[in-house]
């Protein structure tokens, strides 16, 4: 059984930032900036708050006789008596004789083609353990996007304004950097657990390494470019983030009203409609968090019983991250034009250079976690390359399509071949959105069975941008064959 290191190194982090940020907003109420003040109260209480009640709803302790563990969480003590009573289940594996245990079955990662299922019995002790780590991953994930992130941003934002640094705030800005990039990190790890529950996921330092790095700049370069935006165009700041953060909120909404799907309700059986909602609401109000400042691992998908979509969409990654870079440019660019007399100390276009190639070099690094240094990238129906592949041949498709018809070619394009990659491109992307796909191992069942028929020319043309290229022309084939 392993050390329940991860739980020690949320609450650590919770720990620090919360005190680092009440040592702060005693300063600025020292200093009489009650703004600051009350915004750092803020951005520190209100995910303490949602932090007490993710652990209480996770461990079920309305539904039990645990006043003092209730008190405790009211108090804000929570995590750390949760933390103490891990570490006090660990210590007392193996000193006394559990009465019962439960057997489970995990694949193991697919090798020549064939993955062997293995037994192994698990504890009830190792049962109480794996909650603790579940809820503090989530518990993680919240303080790092509903807390920490905001709170990077507001204090880099104040540093700007103040033009220093003092050692309280450099202090918190390093902690709440940590606490995100933690918070993206175990957001990673428990999307692919999700995603590939079957099988026995083995995460290598490597991969671990890779997730940090393209976490730590894709994070860094969008903080940085949000507070330089909004130190010179302070009214504009408002509706980018909120349209942003309107547009991740309502997707997974709109995606759940197109599918027609019936009301969710087995999130918990004590829950009413309205409590189920307010689960829901929050969730989403989590994601678009996340998708704020980064790609969320975790794709929320309100029609599917886990909530969560299981399949790997390079095509939806591919879009967010060309979106995303093309935004900060933007940015970046109305900064560089309305840029204050502050910022003639510093050479303007090699910042703004650093952010672009930083931002870049994110991109990097995912990229070769999901190609050498994803734990499950053998499961995965199609390569990444081809997803991306997909993804730019439709946006010079539209490109040739928004052209002006008169301009001078060599060879005049063919219509019908133009017209039949649009159709398939807006076939792929309405089932994109709708998302009533099987998952990944039946692609491979279909692409085994159907595939070597004699439509294998059609297959290569469909071009699927979901993340397999061979999911039409299979269904269609095994279709024709029917009829």
């Amino acid at each position: 059984m392993r050390l329940p290191t991860s739980i020690f190194v949320s609450v650590s982090l919770f720990t620090a930032e919360t005190t680092a940020a009440l040592y702060l907003s005693s300063t600025y109420r020292s200093a009489g900036d009650q703004i600051w003040q009350g915004l750092t109260l803020l951005f520190t209480l209100v995910p303490s708050v949602l932090v007490q009640l993710t652990l209480t709803f996770i461990h079920r302790d309305l539904s039990r006789d645990r006043p003092l563990v209730l008190l405790l969480h009211i108090l804000q003590l929570g995590p750390i008596v949760r933390c103490l009573e891990a570490f006090c289940i660990y210590g007392s594996v193996g000193r006394v004789e559990e009465p019962y245990v439960s057997i489970t079955r995990k694949k193991q990662m697919p090798r020549g083609g064939q993955s062997e299922e293995v037994e192994r019995q698990v504890g009830q002790a190792e049962g109480k353990l794996f909650t603790h780590r579940a809820a503090f991953a989530r518990t993680s994930v919240i303080q790092a996007f509903l807390g920490s992130a905001p709170q990077l941003t507001l204090q880099l934002y104040i540093c700007v304004l103040q033009q220093g640094v003092s050692i309280g705030r450099g202090t918190l800005m390093v902690i709440s950097l940590l606490s995100i990039v933690y918070g993206a990190l175990r957001c990673n790890i428990l999307a692919i657990k999700i995603k590939y529950d079957d099988y026995e996921v083995d995460v290598r330092p490597m991969a671990y390494l890779c997730i940090f790095l393209w976490r730590s700049f894709e994070i860094a370069t969008r903080v940085v470019v949000l507070v330089l935006f909004s130190s010179v165009l302070q009214l504009w700041v408002l509706p980018v983030v909120l349209l942003n953060f309107l547009v991740f909120f309502l997707y997974p909404w709109i995606l759940f009203w197109q599918s027609h799907s019936p009301f969710p309700e087995n999130i918990e059986k004590t829950l009413t409609r309205v409590g189920t909602t307010i689960v829901l609401c929050l969730l989403t109000f989590l994601y678009a968090g996340i998708n704020m400042f980064c790609w969320s691992a975790v794709q929320v998908k309100l029609n599917d019983p886990d909530l969560i979509n299981k399949s790997q969409n390079w095509y939806r990654m591919a879009v967010y991250y060309m979106l995303r870079f093309v935004e900060n440019a933007s940015l970046l660019l109305l900064w560089y034009i309305n840029k204050t007399d502050f910022y003639k100390f510093f050479c303007a276009p090699l910042l703004v250079l650093q952010l672009l190639v930083a931002y870049a070099f994110a991109i990097f690094f995912m990229l070769v976690f999901y190609q050498f240094c994803h734990p499950c990238r053998r499961l995965f129906s199609s390569s990444m390359t081809r997803g991306f592949w997909n993804c730019s041949s439709l946006l010079c498709l539209m490109c040739n399509s928004a052209s002006p018809p008169n301009r001078p070619m060599g060879k005049s394009p063919r219509p019908a071949a133009s017209t039949e990659s649009a159709n398939d491109g807006a076939h792929d992307t309405a089932s994109d959105t709708t998302d009533d796909m099987p998952n990944e191992t039946s692609y491979d069942m279909l692409n085994d069975t159907i595939y070597e028929n004699a439509v294998e020319t059609g297959n290569n043309t469909s071009g699927g941008i979901n993340g397999d290229i061979n999911r039409s022309a299979p269904c269609n084939a095994q279709s024709i064959t029917t009829v």
